[in-house]
């Protein structure tokens, strides 16, 4: 799911630096000095769990556990991931550094609409969870597919971002089981703020 470089016309990823740099700063100004550890794994987290590929469809996915960073972490969601991303890009060449803003936005987008949904507080905790991963894996999948359509490869990638839903399903469920544990053996991190 993240777009490598030279694909995407350069001044689109020069504004997607501009706008995710400026939400890194945003969303991650005055940090707490407790919050570093737990951004730190959430980061390493998501880092690790890219690394186990599953074949679908001709391709590969993997989980990125975007709406449940975004539903621990709220707003800084979207550093925390600017940071897996970076580390990603740099040691295994997942996307490229000129596409990283544009990789950013996508997938942090995803994940604070899961941070966004979670703290409606509308159904039940489970269902809200199950959602919140299912858009953090599809937010980006379909935000991808439009990118490369208005960047005029057509509408194929649209059917790509289908194959999506598996991987989507898979992180709502997970989630959901990570959720209600964390609600059993540690509620305190769900009382997290946007």
């Amino acid at each position: 799911m993240h777009i490598a470089d030279g694909i995407i016309p350069s001044t689109w990823c020069g504004a997607a630096h501009a706008a995710a740099w400026s939400a890194v700063y945003w969303l991650g100004r005055r940090i707490e000095t407790e919050e570093v550890v737990r951004l730190g794994m959430l980061a390493s987290a998501s880092f690790a769990v890219s690394l186990v590929h599953f074949p679908l469809g001709g391709t590969s996915v993997h989980l990125g556990l975007y709406g449940l960073i975004g539903i621990l972490a709220g707003r800084r969601a979207f550093p925390v991931i600017f940071a897996a991303l970076l580390f990603q890009t740099v040691l295994f060449q997942h996307g490229g550094l000129v596409t990283l803003g544009l990789n950013a936005l996508n997938m942090g987008l995803g994940a604070l609409a899961g941070a966004t949904l979670w703290r409606t507080g509308l159904g039940p905790e489970s269902l809200r969870a199950f959602l919140g991963g299912f858009l953090g894996v599809l937010i980006p999948a379909v935000l991808i597919a439009a990118e490369f359509a208005a960047a005029g490869y057509g509408k194929g990638f649209f059917f790509m971002a289908t194959l999506y839903l598996g991987a989507a399903a898979v992180e709502g469920v997970l989630t959901s089981v990570i959720v209600r544990f964390l609600r059993t053996a540690r509620p305190a991190v769900l009382a997290v703020k946007m």
